[in-house]
């Protein structure tokens, strides 16, 4: 159920529309993301007619997208949960009496993405030659020359 028709709630033929379904994000919307895998998303809620003229959306939508760890390069599972809650006319471009559940789920999910993630924990097996990944714990401990800085920045 990609597309949702709003024709028997704008007739005022059914008090709300329910949606409780899981929809897959077609590859197309995230392939030029840092998202390498969408499973399916789970959407639960209604669409109420509140006014003549006003419709209102309430939806809880979950799931789980797959990003590349910012550290190991590995495939990890990021969960995302929201909530789309108001004005339908918020959420969309064009008042016509069909919603494209999908655009409207893409344009929250892709405000889900985070810059950087990573489930590494052990940044010991990350170095080279002359050099190592360190956690900030470990950076103030070394021999840093800007301790005194980071120091005084804590304090803030």
């Amino acid at each position: 159920m990609n597309l949702i028709d709003l024709t028997l709630l704008h007739t005022n033929s059914i008090p709300k529309i329910v949606i409780d379904e899981i929809v897959n994000i077609n590859e197309e919307y995230y392939n030029k993301t840092d998202i390498r895998k969408l499973d399916g998303v789970k959407v639960k809620g209604s669409i109420i007619r509140q006014t003549d003229d006003i419709d209102y959306i309430d939806l809880d939508v979950n799931g789980t997208m797959f990003l590349q760890d910012s550290i190991s390069l590995e495939d990890v599972e990021y969960p995302f949960s929201f909530k789309i809650e108001g004005n339908l006319a918020d959420f969309t471009t064009n008042l016509e009496n069909t919603l494209d559940i999908i655009e409207l789920l893409w344009e929250n999910i892709v405000l889900e993405i985070p810059l950087k993630f990573t489930k590494v924990e052990d940044l010991s097996k990350y170095h080279g030659d002359g050099w190592k990944l360190l956690s900030e714990g470990d950076l103030i401990k070394t021999n840093n020359p800007f301790s005194e800085l980071l120091k005084s920045e804590e304090k803030e």
